[in-house]
């Protein structure tokens, strides 16, 4: 992936698979920074008491509350009790939202174990997962837009078409082998390239967004940044808000330097505040609050 600056905002960002082009990132400047940030705002839920008898409990409330947020980008801003409660999430298109989202929270802990090998199979199943039981277009569930079909809900917003679908092939063969042959990049900046990346390409017909944030939280998790899973991003990127959210990622489909570390550290600060919601729960649970 070229760092470098480029007027041109509609050129590739895909990862070229040649050698190991995330590792650069890590050295632009501002990255190690927030690289360091993040481990010290995770490491700090990690230390805490409750951790150390309730951290199921902890990574459960974390799931919950980070499923909401991701719900709450893509249209549907309920409030957590109101998320708590429910227990049928196919009634209305804001309900299928959030329960689409909390069925992708549940997948992402499931595929784990296969998206080091097998990354393109585990986006399939996510948008699966997040399809499920809602309305779509016939055949266009569990695989990449094909040419002739448009994106159906779109978080970018008016003003940012979507790559056409031999765009999206080729920059998800060159993710999957990215992802395949590993990097010495930390887990922050392979997730924020994930999760840019899926999201700038938008791939499939619907749940683009939420697609990208469940991968997000697997490269965390899986990349031993967040083992347990308690330092919700959705969370941060909901309270950042969605124009910052839409700022940040436009930076990083620009492709240009400044736009990629700009959104490296809006997706450490994302973790960042996540990581702080789970020491207030953690708090909560001590107090017997929660």
């Amino acid at each position: 992936m070229n760092a470098e600056a480029d007027p041109s905002p509609r050129r590739s960002t895909a990862p070229e698979p040649d050698g190991d082009p995330l590792a650069p990132l890590a050295a632009l400047p501002g990255v190690a920074d927030a690289v360091e940030s993040v481990r010290a705002a995770v490491d700090g839920v990690y230390r805490h008491r409750v951790m150390r008898r309730r951290s199921p409990e902890v990574a459960a409330e974390a799931a919950l509350r980070g499923a909401r947020a991701s719900a709450a980008l893509a249209g549907a801003d309920w409030a957590l009790e109101e998320v708590r409660r429910r227990s049928d999430f196919g009634a209305e298109p804001q309900a299928r939202v959030v329960g689409a989202a909390l069925r992708l929270t549940a997948e992402a802990g499931q595929s784990l174990g296969i998206w080091p090998t097998s990354p393109l199979r585990v986006l399939a199943r996510l948008h699966l997962v997040a399809a499920g039981g809602g309305p779509a277009a016939e055949g266009a569930v569990g695989r990449p837009r094909v040419p002739g079909e448009a994106v159906a809900d779109d978080e970018w917003g008016a003003g940012s078409p979507a790559p056409d679908a031999v765009e999206v092939a080729a920059r998800l063969d060159a993710l999957n082998r990215v992802v395949l042959r590993g990097t010495s990049a930390p887990a922050l900046v392979t997730a924020a390239v994930v999760h840019g990346e899926l999201a700038s390409l938008r791939p499939f017909v619907t749940h683009n967004g939420p697609v990208a944030r469940a991968a997000e939280r697997i490269v965390l998790v899986g990349g031993g940044l967040d083992p347990k899973s308690v330092a919700p991003a959705e969370v941060g990127h909901a309270e950042l808000g969605l124009t910052a959210y839409r700022s940040a990622l436009a930076g990083y489909a620009s492709g240009t330097r400044d736009g990629m570390v700009d959104w490296i550290v809006h997706c450490g600060r994302a973790l960042e505040l996540g990581a702080r919601e789970s020491v207030a729960v953690c708090e909560a649970l001590q107090r017997g609050a929660a």
